[in-house]
């Protein structure tokens, strides 16, 4: 098979969605007089704005139970957190910071994220690489840099991003469950799950809404949503896919409809800057080396938040042929393409998502 191009992202691959119908409708009502339909919002988690809409018989019980989700929120973030420590726990930057020392203990937790991204590798070809810390925090630097200073934003050097791309190699990350430790073998390799820890987080919490009794409740980490079944009239969870074109008056590129599945977009229009009038985005392609440029956005729905969230950057970074026949090729996952300019094409069944 022909290898598939894509990117390991910079930062976590985002999309803007809005829940229609925020207030409870009439056939919410007509189902049972006991249940109010809320929202709630916070934005101290993953670095982004969480959105989590549902049912209760009050609004202390849902709020509790929303309290219930958010430290479940709080948790994986620590946990997948590169970048800072916490007190108690070894995260994703303890191991980094141990890499080529020794073998750091970790939460199962965190050695089930490895081995699912370590699946997703093998699904991909070997380009969803969870082991691209090197090559992506030379561009994250370079891209904060750039947004804090525009007028002085400069791309990486190349030489640096190839000397960097040496020390990627994913076989160098030892898991030991029976030990439950992790050990990067090259000290020069680190860990960056932004492209997938974000996603696989809200699957999880997203399970735990079902054990403690949330059936019917749509949750939205920073545009990545997952619909627990859905809502108490029967009908599915409406959601607005973001049109790139924010200079459009046309908000939304598509509207679909959705029950226990899920839906996470990548694209070039929220995270980026400029050097020399080109825009840069955060999804950098590891074969090139580069952020990618040959979609606007690419919106993939399948019933797993964190395959969906590896499998938009994937996309993102291949061709259009190369990705219509990747996604076709897998069932239970469907794909949508921005292209710029604004033309859409879809895999074979996206438009059975679409909402009328």
């Amino acid at each position: 098979m022909k290898k598939i191009r894509m990117a390991a992202a910079l930062l976590v691959a985002t999309v803007i969605v809005c829940f229609f119908s925020y207030r409870q409708s009439a056939g919410d009502l007509a189902v049972t007089a006991e249940l109010t339909r809320y929202n709630a919002t916070f934005l101290d988690v993953f670095d982004t704005r969480t959105e989590i809409v549902g049912y209760g018989a009050s609004k202390e019980e849902f709020t509790a139970q929303v309290e219930l989700l958010k430290e479940k929120l709080i948790y994986y973030n620590n946990l997948y957190d590169i970048y800072n420590d916490y007190e108690g726990m070894n995260n994703i930057k303890t191991i980094n910071d141990n890499a080529g020392v020794a073998p750091v203990v970790v939460d199962e937790e965190i050695i089930n994220l490895l081995k699912f991204s370590k699946d997703m590798y093998e699904l991909t070809d070997g380009q969803v690489n969870i082991a691209m810390g090197s090559v992506l925090s030379i561009w994250h630097d370079y891209r904060e840099h750039g947004m804090v200073d525009p007028d002085n934003a400069t791309l990486p050097p190349m030489d640096r991003l190839v000397s960097a791309s040496v020390y990627t190699d994913i076989s160098h990350v030892k898991i030991d469950e029976e030990a439950s430790t992790v050990y990067l073998e090259d000290p020069e390799l680190s860990l960056d799950v932004g492209g997938i820890g974000k996603g696989y987080a809200v699957q999880k919490v997203a399970d735990y809404a079902r054990e403690i009794g949330m059936e019917n409740v749509l949750i939205s980490v920073g545009g990545n949503v997952c619909a627990v079944g859905e809502k108490i009239d029967g009908s599915k969870w409406r959601l607005g896919i973001q049109n790139p074109d924010m200079s459009s008056e046309t908000e939304y590129s598509e509207k679909v409809d959705l029950k226990d599945e899920c839906v996470v977009t990548s694209g070039n229009y929220q995270r980026y800057y400029m050097v020399d009038g080109v825009r840069y985005c955060h999804i950098v392609d590891p074969d090139t080396l580069m952020p990618a440029d040959y979609f606007a956005s690419v919106s993939i729905i399948t019933d797993d938040s964190g395959m969906a969230d590896a499998l938009s950057t994937a996309v993102y970074n291949m061709p259009l042929e190369d990705g219509i026949a990747f996604v076709n090729g897998m069932d239970g996952v469907e794909a949508m393409w921005i292209l710029e300019g604004g033309s859409i094409r879809y895999s074979d069944h996206f438009k059975e998502y679409i909402a009328e």
